[in-house]
């Protein structure tokens, strides 16, 4: 099925070839560009032959051209090698990762600040994430007008202001953007996610100075007991 923006949403733009994903700019309140693909062959069969996966591995060329595939499994690597073709000539640095989990940020702070946070991505210059997953399940994003940044609710702020130390002024406010704290957020109530959907790439804003738009909202999925490791193409 061929991915259509949730009802009503806005932000989200779909375009018709990666030229188009690269090169149309975020503007008028878009902050994700979406090439919806619906992709042949066999991905949870190349997650089957890398064997053992914990945590994060990241699949380099050699290692895909190495496996013993079948024909469906055999698109499916021709695939992702040209997914990672495609960021690197557009001068990008993709990673192509097999998950089974991500790290979980275990340091008891009021705010989580891992990926299966609702979070945005931050740059210190203009730049976009660039997001494929292929198996299992999908990345999800949330409506700019359905979040509320966690730092701004009173009982959060006020245990990061003990955490802190010290009074709600500017060094309170570089301490939450230092450490990451400002990019998490909260879905409101009656908040409708939508997912990213397997094979599609993604194109989302993030948050940097003076960006013409606000950053996109999205998390990783939690993995299923039982659940093959995802492939994930990010850049």
């Amino acid at each position: 099925m061929r991915f259509a923006p949730p009802p009503g949403y806005k932000r989200i733009q779909v375009v018709g070839s990666f030229d188009e994903l690269i090169s149309t700019p975020f503007r008028d309140g878009i902050n994700a560009m979406c090439w919806p693909r619906e992709l042949p062959g066999d991905f949870e069969e190349v997650v089957k032959c890398l064997g053992p996966i914990q945590g994060i591995t990241t699949l380099e060329d050699e290692r895909l051209h190495a496996l013993s595939l079948s024909a469906v499994g055999q698109i499916a690597r021709d695939i992702l090698l040209q997914d990672v073709e495609r960021l690197r000539s557009a001068d990008l640095s993709p990673n192509l990762d097999c998950i089974r989990c991500a790290p979980r940020d275990l340091s008891g702070a009021p705010i989580a600040r891992d990926v299966y946070s609702w979070h945005a991505d931050s740059a210190t210059e203009p730049m976009a994430t660039f997001l494929c997953a292929y198996n299992t399940a999908a990345s999800e994003g949330l409506r700019n007008e359905e979040a509320i940044r966690r730092v701004e609710v009173p009982e959060t702020r006020a245990e990061l202001l003990t955490l802190f130390g010290g009074a709600d002024d500017h060094d309170f406010e570089e301490f939450l953007t230092e450490n990451f704290y400002d990019l998490h957020y909260l879905p409101v109530p009656c908040a409708q996610p939508f997912s990213f959907g397997l094979g599609n790439l993604w194109r989302i804003a993030t948050d940097y100075p003076e960006s013409p738009v606000p950053p996109c909202i999205h998390r990783a999925p939690t993995t299923l007991p039982g659940s093959l490791p995802r492939l994930l193409l990010i850049s």
